[in-house]
């Protein structure tokens, strides 16, 4: 499947995507014992658990191919933080049986300045915005329009809904303040790694990877990446073979940095994963981009 014309495009569906799920955990898993346990001579992993679908794959992974006594998961909320994220993070760790801690970034990101320079980026954009008010930034525009606007939108506690053009020097502003907390969470997963003599095992799946939609130094940080080779939509596959509960099946991608829910599309891709993986996997295969784009109805 490798050539154009050995492609029948009508069939270009989300079926090319399939995979031997149990042949594949145990390729994972065999490789997380040759890299962690033997070249790198570390004992377990560290996993930052979200609540998502790839937090709870890696998370799973791990406990197969280390045992569940040598897996640490760590929980960071930060005032932000869905109540959702802390609440099926909880359910993970419990399913899995694997000891776990939950630190809160908090203090750490209050100490560093992350929601004052976050907060009056966003008073400059929004004048009414209070600290409290509730916010997040969205991609305006559907894709394929000629110009595609970042916006600000913020509730204020009176319920008040407003949403203003982002500026470009107020939205570096604040995604560069929002950063803090993905740096801030891998730093205390190599804490923990080292303290236990642990690797850290990196989340980001292959559709991040590919679209760089990680923060360096942050979430796009590891010591090994267990399902950076696997699209969204393999990953989902992954997590039914692996019995993760249906919640975390069923919820939405989030990034879950605003204080405002977000979906991955709203603020960073420009379609669907279902789409987007699509794209790459015709890439792969030597397709041509117009004969993918017709196929997937772009």
């Amino acid at each position: 499947m490798g050539r154009t014309g050995e492609v029948d495009l009508s069939q270009l569906s989300p079926q090319v995507l399939d995979l031997d799920c149990r042949r594949e955990t145990e390729r994972i898993v065999s490789r997380l014992r040759e890299v962690v346990q033997k070249r790198f001579r570390r004992r377990g992993g560290v996993v930052a658990i979200s609540g998502g679908i790839d937090s709870s794959v890696t998370a799973a992974l791990c406990v197969r191919a280390f045992g569940p006594d040598r897996v640490f998961g760590l929980l960071m909320p930060d005032r932000d933080s869905a109540a959702e994220t802390w609440r099926l993070s909880r359910h993970v760790v419990e399913m899995l049986g694997i000891e776990h801690k939950v630190e809160d970034i908090t203090p750490i990101l209050e100490a560093v300045g992350c929601y004052r320079q976050r907060d009056e980026a966003m008073r400059i954009v929004v004048p009414e915005y209070v600290p409290g008010a509730l916010s997040k930034i969205v991609l305006s525009g559907k894709y394929g329009t000629p110009y595609r606007i970042f916006h600000l939108v913020v509730r204020l506690p009176d319920g008040r809904e407003v949403r203003a053009r982002l500026p470009s020097r107020e939205y570096q502003v604040i995604v560069a303040a929002q950063n803090f907390k993905q740096r801030t969470r891998k730093m205390l997963e190599y804490y923990h790694a080292d303290r236990l003599h642990y690797a850290v095992v990196g989340t980001s799946n292959q559709l991040e990877c590919d679209q760089g939609f990680f923060v360096k130094l942050g979430d796009g940080a590891g010591d090994i990446k267990p399902i950076a080779h696997l699209l969204k939509s393999q990953v989902y596959r992954m997590a039914k073979y692996l019995k993760l509960p249906e919640e975390i099946l069923e919820r939405k991608p989030t990034p879950d940095t605003y204080s405002l829910a977000q979906t991955h599309e709203e603020f960073y891709f420009p379609a669907p994963y279902e789409v987007m993986d699509l794209c790459i996997w015709g890439k792969d295969h030597g397709i041509d981009a117009k004969e993918v784009a017709a196929a997937v109805g772009r």
